[in-house]
């Protein structure tokens, strides 16, 4: 996961001539690096044998020195400096990069602040589904693999910029919404009713340096990569108010199963006693007051299923005032969308825009997901309809095509069209809008980590992102066990009722 990054000019002391420009993840100070040198611009890695930069160390605002510099070509040559372009940071611009203008010029090219920030959200995502432990065969099915501390660690984001500070379990009705949730087979199951559905997490000091300002990202978990569960997306909508929500227009409404899923509560389970809205809510509240006297933003984020529960939690965020601080200022509040689901009426889109959050929805055009609900009755139908009847999106559009990139294989199913490396894979390579797709910068394999849709002359195997034996490790008796997991990760003993949040 990158942090973000200045745009550096590198120069070669050996051939003065020659200018390197760089957009790659190199270290904690600089993200992302792009090489030039003459002629068109390319993308070289250790993977070819070309350039590897490591060892690069910052000593001022406006300079950096890279001491180690190894290439077949340039490994015996003198050293790198990077000289930095102080007119353009993230940190100078990143109310637009979070939407305050609604990404206005921003897309069309788009930005490459705007693309690294969209991939380190993404990023985020698709750690979820990476954290998840979905395997039905698993005591621990529908739970994190891993200990709050040591999330990004395990998953290895070293680097990540972020600290957990919460994880978020949801309760739903298995029987009504299968595709919702993932159940074990075992017996004595580490739950019944609950799923781990994503983290609210916070950045350091560091990255807060980089982003200007303290960012708290609540990050949602789709559905497990198979879209099955568009067929329990129900297209009766309930009104927002239905579930305690204090929506003032009782003509919003939204999706039944995602407003069931946000708001559902189940007495009788250690981790879900609350709703996993009260658990959001709450912790962002705590959050707020804990860095009041900062800069802050508020970044939802997710995928699928995930992307409908972020645009519904950040509404309600700004719903309840939870995002006021105590000097009366209201922190900013964006989404970042992945091939998201249409969430509710008009009535709540308007309500939506209305509070000032602000989503920005990334799609590949060939997915079905985001066209659901309301493939026919939705913002587009005729104007005869009447509109509070028909879903509508949110926010502002960008869309990208899979057959845009050379790596892809021509044809592949509804997952590969969904699937979220897919996503981060087709953003790392555009650029703006009938353009030649960019050499990418992020390793094309990721691709195939739950799909087979990059083509097979790239030789890696389809579906590659397997659990060592399953989880099963061999004791000193040579029997296979599945081992215990001495904690499940933390989780709200109890709500704070009297901060009246409810």
């Amino acid at each position: 996961m990158a942090i973000p990054y200045r745009q550096l000019f590198f120069r070669d002391h050996t051939h003065h001539n020659q200018i390197f420009s760089f957009n790659d993840p190199i270290s904690p100070s600089i993200a992302s690096v792009r090489f030039a040198c003459g002629g068109p611009r390319r993308r070289e890695s250790p993977s070819n044998g070309r350039l590897s930069i490591q060892n690069v160390s910052s000593k001022n605002e406006s300079s950096c020195t890279v001491p180690d510099l190894q290439s077949e070509r340039t490994k015996k040559k003198g050293q790198w400096t990077a000289v930095e372009d102080p007119s353009r940071n993230l940190a100078s611009i990143w109310e637009e990069i979070h939407g305050k203008s609604n990404w206005v010029s921003l897309l069309d090219p788009i930005d490459p602040l705007l693309r690294a920030e969209l991939i380190r959200y993404g990023e985020m995502a698709q750690a979820s589904y990476d954290a998840f432990d979905a395997d039905p065969f698993s005591k621990y099915c529908g739970s994190c693999r891993y200990k709050l501390s040591e999330f990004f660690c395990s998953l290895e984001f070293p680097r990540a910029g972020y600290i957990l500070t919460r994880y978020l379990y949801a309760s739903c009705n298995i029987h009504h919404r299968p595709h919702f949730f993932k159940k074990s087979l075992w017996p004595e199951a580490w739950s019944e009713s609950a799923n781990w559905f994503g983290y609210v997490a916070v950045s350091d000091d560091e990255m807060s340096k980089a982003l200007g300002r303290r960012d708290i990202a609540i990050v949602w978990r789709g559905t497990m990569r198979k879209p099955e569960w568009i067929v329990d997306a129900r297209y009766s909508m309930s009104p927002v108010r239905q579930k305690g929500i204090p929506c003032p227009d009782r003509k919003a409404k939204v999706e039944s199963g995602f407003l069931h899923l946000y708001t559902e509560k189940d007495e009788n389970s250690r981790f879900c006693k609350h709703s996993t809205r009260e658990h959001v809510l709450q912790e962002i509240k705590r959050l707020i007051q804990k860095h009041a006297d900062e800069d802050l933003s508020i970044t939802v984020t997710g995928h699928s299923l995930g992307s409908a529960i972020a645009i519904l939690s950040a509404y309600d965020i700004a719903e309840t005032g939870t995002d006021i601080r105590q000097d009366g200022k209201i922190v900013p509040k964006c989404v970042f969308s992945f091939a998201g689901p249409r969430v509710g009426n008009v009535k709540f889109k308007k309500r939506v825009e209305e509070l000032g959050v602000k989503v920005l929805r990334v799609l590949n055009v060939h997915d079905r997901v985001p066209t659901v609900p309301g493939m026919i009755f939705n913002e587009n139908a005729p104007s005869v309809l009447p509109k509070i009847y028909c879903y509508s999106h949110v926010g502002i559009e960008l869309v990208l095509n899979h057959e845009n990139s050379p790596y892809l294989k021509d044809k592949g199913d509804l997952l590969c069209y969904h699937d979220m490396e897919v996503l981060l894979h087709l953003l790392d390579g555009y650029k703006e809008k009938g353009q030649r797709f960019e050499l990418p910068r992020r390793d094309i394999a990721l691709v195939n980590k739950a799909t087979d849709f990059l083509k097979d002359k790239y030789l890696i195997p389809p579906k590659w992102k397997q659990l060592e034996n399953r989880g099963l490790v061999r004791g000193q008796d040579g029997r296979w066990t599945q081992s215990e997991r001495q904690d499940l990760g933390d989780h709200f003993e109890g709500v704070d009722r009297e901060a009246g949040l409810f």
